[in-house]
């Protein structure tokens, strides 16, 4: 990606590769400060509620509570590492929900972190059922994210019956103990099987998740399992750095940390990955995300209607945004919060019935302009100036002043065209959109607050 120094006198373009952002959390996190509370997370969702918005949910289940790591006894068991987190969550479900109202419809909703036993499952999504308005007649999107060695065809069937119409597949590497000799990539026979089954059972899109960066991996063994991925034509694929992996795939506490490959290798990888992907008619949305010409984010970039939120790209932006378990984000309106992520102060502050907000962040008037302005760039592939500037008061080269040279230089390598009136993403600057945009994120010395 773009990394962009400020020299004296002149202003440097290199290039070294950092992967993509973490899929898995597209608020700045960094941000985050232990200021905001749950006072803070409870006045927003009575506002949410007051306003009567449509909801965006996400419910996070833990990797290392996957049911296939305890025995069958534990798993039915009352004590259960999972059993004790499913309470708990059920708690924190109702102690949110009772702030907001019954006509609130849920137009997207995530499970993320690994596939749950179905009779969990089924748990789960009665008791979330029963306190929000959920769509039917496949009115709202939701995704769910499977485990490859966990699930099956009946699992499939059931996430269907559910109501999910999206579905995630990670692509887990081997072991690094494999044979050099040989190409290092997964069996694409259980991905082709669970593909199979979501598209008997009517899935609307199927997503895979691939990550590059392990030391094992080498620029061929790379190219050669993402072909195997691309022969199998999923709707979407997200390429993450392990460098920087989505919070179910690092490790947990106790697990061995493996070694990275070099940054050469890896910024080869990256390069193979655009080649290859766009190469076999996949656009670029941004993120690491791939799509289709005919996904529906694509479809939803064409007409200017996708947003991006703490979730990543999506056509409901529009919504609040409340996440529930372990490390969960909320956004509503100017607030992120975020719900601490070890899990036994969250199990005892849920047993106090409060709930376990632990930080946040609100965005300020300066703030709102970078976030609005990213987020178009990022969504529509150009921004219009103008139409900045009226909304905001400002003039734009003037309050991004310390950005505007470098938007020159990136205007003068063909990456973007810029006037004064539009700055536009070129083709050539496609796979750099994630770094162009973050250029506005930086604290450059130019905007005034």
């Amino acid at each position: 990606m773009l990394d962009l120094f400020h020299n004296p006198g002149e202003f440097v373009i290199a290039r070294c590769d950092q992967g993509v952002l973490d899929p898995n959390c597209h608020a700045d996190t960094q941000k985050f400060h232990d200021g905001i509370g749950s006072l803070d997370l409870l006045r927003a969702l009575r506002v949410s509620r007051q306003k009567c918005r449509p909801l965006s949910l996400n419910v996070q289940l833990p990797s290392s509570l996957k049911p296939s790591s305890c025995s069958p006894r534990d798993v039915a068991g009352e004590h259960s590492g999972i059993e004790q987190y499913l309470q708990r969550l059920e708690r924190e479900i109702d102690l949110v929900g009772c702030h907001l109202g019954a006509e609130q419809r849920v137009e997207q909703f995530h499970l993320g972190g690994g596939t749950p036993a179905p009779a969990h499952l089924e748990r789960l999504m009665s008791h979330l059922r029963g306190r929000f308005n959920f769509l039917n007649h496949e009115g709202g999107d939701y995704s769910v994210e499977v485990d490859l060695h966990h699930t099956d065809w009946s699992t499939m069937r059931l996430l269907r019956d559910q109501g999910f119409n999206h579905v995630s597949i990670g692509v887990p590497d081997i072991d690094a103990d494999c044979d050099r000799s040989v190409a290092c990539y997964q069996n694409p026979a259980p991905i082709q099987s669970l593909m199979d089954a979501a598209r008997t059972f009517g899935f609307r899109s199927i997503n895979v998740d691939l990550g590059f960066g392990h030391a094992w991996q080498t620029p061929d063994s790379f190219a050669l399992k993402l072909a195997t991925i691309i022969e199998l034509e999923p709707d979407r694929l997200m390429v993450f750095d392990y460098a920087r992996p989505p919070r179910r795939y690092r490790p947990v506490l106790g697990d061995k940390v493996r070694a990275l490959c070099s940054q050469d290798d890896k910024g080869a990888m990256r390069q193979i990955c655009f080649e290859q992907l766009l190469g076999a008619g996949y656009h670029y949305i941004g993120l690491g995300q791939f799509v289709r010409p005919d996904d529906d984010l694509a479809i939803a970039q064409e007409r200017g209607r996708l947003r991006r939120t703490c979730e990543g790209f999506s056509r409901h932006g529009y919504c609040d945004h409340v996440g529930f378990g372990l490390g969960a984000i909320s956004q509503i309106d100017d607030l992120y919060t975020q719900n601490t992520d070890e899990i036994e102060r969250y199990l005892q502050q849920l047993d106090m019935k409060q709930l376990p907000t632990c930080r946040g962040w609100r965005f300020e008037a300066g703030d709102q302009i970078r976030q609005m302005v990213m987020e178009r760039l990022a969504c529509d592939q150009e921004l219009d100036i103008r139409a900045i500037e009226r909304r905001y008061g400002l003039v734009f080269s003037k309050y991004f002043s310390a950005v505007w040279p470098l938007l020159e230089q990136l205007s003068r390598d063909g990456l973007i065209e810029l006037s004064d009136r539009f700055i536009s993403i070129l083709p050539a600057g496609r796979p750099e959109v994630d770094a162009i945009c973050n250029l506005f994120e930086k604290d450059l010395g130019g905007a005034k607050h």
